[in-house]
């Protein structure tokens, strides 16, 4: 017999949980907001708010199916099953947090603040999660493939993203590497052996999708009037920008922008002591490079299945 669905919840600690977990009691969380020009009460309200639209969500699964929780801070240690049925309840950045971890399961956004979040990701209301689960399941229930972004790295390390990965310094000093697109080979190096590429020394390397064009992406695209056309969340197309990109007689600046489509890759060959490449701004879950390892960056294999 196959296993019932599984409903699992995906929710992050709330701004109160986590005023309660630093200062211990109610009154002293209100002392320091109040210290600081804020009111508790709306912090309670949106708590409140929050675990209410949860426990409904649980009470809209069907009574056959199992059903679990993770919370955000839990999700790189949870093991998602194939029969999963993946509902986030929360912000849209949740959804992308959660998309690194799956492999094709389908995915529910729900809002739990209608109007203060864009909705890109979470476009459901709590009252419509019973109808959405039950229709999960169904043969040919349409889904939006949003594409996503991975990095490989020569140890066999990846990382996939929703939105953008980002490689860097840890504490966001000056990055040095070697860029290429399309390199010729895991080191990075041409047909003769010589070096390809370009050195350079920036912020750091950020490469997106059509999903996070609406974010960190779109603000580097705006800033610098680029005329690059930015893809949209189900095209098979990455952008990517080198950040601040610095001229001298060792590094250069000729290849800072670009486009991927599937099967191109973008190859960067570390030439600092430590990068770290992370996606979607979870920074305590990187690969961390060192001299001499590369990492390639493309479209990923997998891709997220969101119910509309």
């Amino acid at each position: 017999m196959s296993l019932a669905p599984r409903a699992v919840l995906v929710h992050r600690t709330t701004e109160y949980e986590e005023l309660l977990a630093r200062h211990g009691t109610h009154g002293q969380a209100d002392f320091f907001l109040a210290s600081r020009g804020r009111s508790i009460r709306d912090v309670t309200l949106r708590h409140h708010r929050a675990q209410r639209a949860l426990a409904e969500v649980a009470a809209a699964v069907p009574l056959q199916w199992r059903q679990t929780r993770v919370e955000r801070a839990d999700l790189d240690r949870f093991l998602f099953a194939p029969e999963d049925v993946v509902v986030v309840v929360g912000q849209d950045g949740l959804v992308a947090n959660t998309a690194k971890y799956l492999a094709g399961q389908p995915v529910v956004g729900i809002d739990t603040e209608p109007g203060r979040n864009p909705g890109v990701l979470v476009r459901h209301r709590v009252e419509d999660a019973r109808r959405l689960l039950r229709s999960a399941v169904l043969p040919g229930r349409s889904a939006d493939e949003l594409t996503m972004v991975e990095a490989v790295a020569d140890d066999t390390q990846r990382l996939p993203a929703l939105n953008e990965i980002y490689l860097g310094r840890p504490g966001h000093q000056t990055a040095r590497y070697r860029l290429d697109e399309d390199g010729d080979g895991p080191g990075g190096k041409g047909s003769g052996g010589e070096e390809s590429g370009e050195a350079q020394a920036s912020s750091g390397v950020l490469v997106g999708t059509g999903t996070g064009a609406t974010g960190w992406l779109r603000s580097l695209w705006q800033e610098r009037g680029s005329t690059l056309t930015l893809p949209g969340p189900a095209e098979p197309r990455l952008v990517w920008f080198v950040r601040e990109a610095w001229p001298s007689p060792a590094t250069g600046t000729s290849k800072v922008a670009g486009a991927l489509g599937r099967g191109q890759r973008l190859r960067i060959t570390v030439e600092s002591d430590r990068l770290v490449v992370f996606g979607d701004g979870m920074e305590s879950d990187a690969l961390s490079l060192t001299w001499g390892q590369s990492v390639s960056l493309g479209i990923a294999d997998v891709s997220l299945r969101l119910l509309d």
